[in-house]
């Protein structure tokens, strides 16, 4: 499925029940970061062995919670009129430029300090 057919799908998914009146921007990204907390929630105090072992066991839950977000940042681009595709294309671009792959290559380090 595509990214149009996707959007779709949230279109009539929250028309018909008659939701566009809560989708403000405002409202949207908050949902965003709060299905994102609760992706966060699920490795809050765990070492990173828990949280690899913890991914294994709930992948369908964390599947749930990527497609929480992935549904409100989604319909966020579509209400404003952002070209999702076009985004991360042009965000790609941008990244690239500020962490060259010969600069950034098995670092963390912020492009400010390559």
């Amino acid at each position: 499925m595509d990214l149009k057919m996707i959007q779709q799908k949230i279109r009539s998914f929250r028309d018909e029940r008659e939701w566009m009146q809560f989708h403000n921007p405002k409202n949207l990204a908050m949902s965003i970061s709060i299905e994102a907390a609760e992706l966060l929630e699920h490795f809050q105090w765990k070492s990173y062995e828990e949280s690899e072992k913890h991914s294994v066991e709930a992948k369908d839950q964390l599947a749930d919670e990527v497609a929480d977000i992935a549904v409100y940042l989604i319909e966020f681009c579509d209400n404003l009129g952002i070209d999702l595709e076009t985004a991360i294309n042009a965000k790609l671009v941008k990244n690239a430029a500020k962490y060259p792959a010969t600069k950034a290559r098995g670092t963390s380090k912020k492009y400010t300090d390559l």
